[in-house]
């Protein structure tokens, strides 16, 4: 079928787009700001067009000529949003019946009895004016979907890892229907196909019921997070929370007002009459613990990309994107060096699998060895090089401070810290021809915080980081440009 995306920038967009492409449908995506896909794994293998969904006459050429619509657009941001989103889905609608489209598939939320927040609301009103175009229109309605880059997975990240005490205000102790990401795209890439008189809101959620407290505490334990502290308060609003959450998480504060407005109410599915019409996925819903895992699983195997580095098209729709902001998918910290170094490749690689043998060095001096977090930043950066290996080096060989986590060789050794720290440390040295004889060295530090200790330290450590890690890159640089004159002479 012929499909457009409206929203393809966003967090369901973005990850849509590949399940419609492998599912055999053309697609079309329309973003205000093409440019930001440039950078996705999919972005030759679809039609791209530049639009607003505020602006009729562009809509309606996005529109033309397709069979779905995918309306994925909804804001949080502004203070105006909810004028804004009902004038956007009255433009959409009113275009989609000229057009002739076969059938319009929207997110919104769960929809509680009680008085809705003014997000709810807006979401509810949005279906409402898309529905009543004419064109038969599902909505699938979901709580909080488990994903890296879902704003909602995010800020329930961010307060679970930097808060190993949490005060739990009431919001924080109704009930919630999580589900996975993958679920919920496999529900929207099932709907394009619907009978056309399937027009009406769906709830869908995961097995699991908790309250958000509980999620919490059982994200710290798939963490690997110490046990987290709930302190039940009698008065906290959500619009008052929105204050101390801009402090501890990075996501803007109206975000987070508005998805804490959410959670007043308890937002569990009422029905899952979805079921007579989509079976439920092989092997069934996922549970959240396992959604949790696969959000986390990046970083748990040691796929150390930073946000901005380009996905693999194998990478699942539980993991970051180009497109999703800044803040999404945790802190990960880096430090990395580049350097030419005149010695081939196999001369530098020789170097890296020295590391461990019997003569040793440090990247610094014992006088660096300072108190507390410092001075185990510097320990953990003692790396020992020999002339020869001991052996060759092989994942999960330990080396003093360092464990082998990965081996790519010729190209990429990849440790690991085995020292205390409150986070985790990996240092990747990779080594690449450059063509004139010499090669190209890159070592890269990561760090990913445990919490607001973990962040302090990161932040601590600045004034050392340099110095410590460019002694680490110079000492080995030097032994292979030794090496190689030696084998020169």
């Amino acid at each position: 079928m012929r499909c457009v995306v409206f929203g393809a920038t966003g967090y369901l967009g973005a990850r849509l787009v590949p399940e419609l492409l492998s599912a055999g449908h053309d697609v079309r995506v329309m973003a205000r700001t093409p440019a930001k896909l440039d950078d996705v794994p999919w972005r030759a293998e679809v039609e791209v067009v530049e639009g607003d969904v505020t602006k009729s006459d562009q809509v309606r050429r996005a529109l033309d000529g397709q069979q779905v619509l995918y309306y994925l657009v909804h804001s949080m941001l502004g203070a105006n949003f909810v004028d804004v989103d009902a004038r956007a889905a009255s433009i959409v609608a009113d275009a989609a019946a000229q057009a002739g489209l076969s059938r319009i598939v929207y997110v919104g939320g769960i929809i509680p009895d009680q008085q809705l927040s003014e997000h709810l609301a807006s979401r509810e009103e949005v279906g409402r004016l898309l529905r009543e175009s004419g064109v038969p229109t599902v909505e699938l309605r979901a709580a909080v979907i488990i994903g890296a880059g879902s704003a909602s997975f995010e800020m329930l990240r961010y307060l679970t890892e930097r808060l190993p005490l949490m005060v739990t205000p009431k919001w924080l102790r109704t009930r919630v229907q999580p589900i996975a990401v993958r679920d919920v795209l496999y529900y929207l890439t099932k709907s394009a196909e619907l009978p056309a008189d399937v027009s009406r809101p769906f709830d869908i959620g995961g097995p699991d019921t908790f309250t958000y407290t509980e999620m919490s505490r059982r994200y710290a334990a798939i963490a690997g997070l110490r046990k987290r502290i709930a302190i039940p308060v009698p008065v906290l609003t959500p619009r008052l929370s929105s204050h101390w959450v801009n402090l501890i998480t990075p996501l803007p504060r109206s975000l987070a007002s508005s998805l804490m407005d959410s959670l007043e109410n308890d937002v569990v599915c009422t029905e899952h009459d979805i079921a007579e019409h989509i079976p439920d996925p092989d092997g069934g819903l996922m549970r959240y613990e396992d959604a949790v895992q696969l959000a986390l699983a990046r970083v748990s195997d040691g796929e150390l990309h930073t946000r901005w580095s380009r996905p693999g098209n194998d990478d699942g729709p539980s993991q970051p994107l180009p497109t999703d902001p800044a803040w999404a998918g945790g802190s990960l910290h880096d430090h990395v060096i580049e350097r030419r170094v005149n010695a081939d490749a196999e001369t530098l690689w020789g170097v890296f699998e020295s590391i461990g043998a019997k003569h040793g060095w440090s990247a610094a001096p014992p006088s660096w060895a300072l108190r507390g977090w410092i001075g185990r930043l510097t320990g953990a950066a003692k790396v020992g090089l020999g002339s020869a290996a001991a052996h060759p080096l092989h994942d999960g060989d330990s080396l003093d401070w360092w464990r082998v986590e990965h081996m790519d060789r010729p190209h990429l050794l990849r440790l690991r810290a085995d020292v205390s720290l409150p986070g985790r440390l990996w240092l990747e040295l990779s080594v690449h021809e450059d063509g004139d004889g010499g090669s190209s060295y890159r070592q890269r530090a990561v760090f990913q915080p445990y919490g607001l200790p973990g962040e302090a330290f990161w932040a601590a450590s600045a004034p050392f980081r340099a110095a410590v890690f460019g002694g680490i890159a110079r000492d080995i640089t030097a032994h292979a440009r030794g090496a190689d004159a030696s084998a020169r002479a």
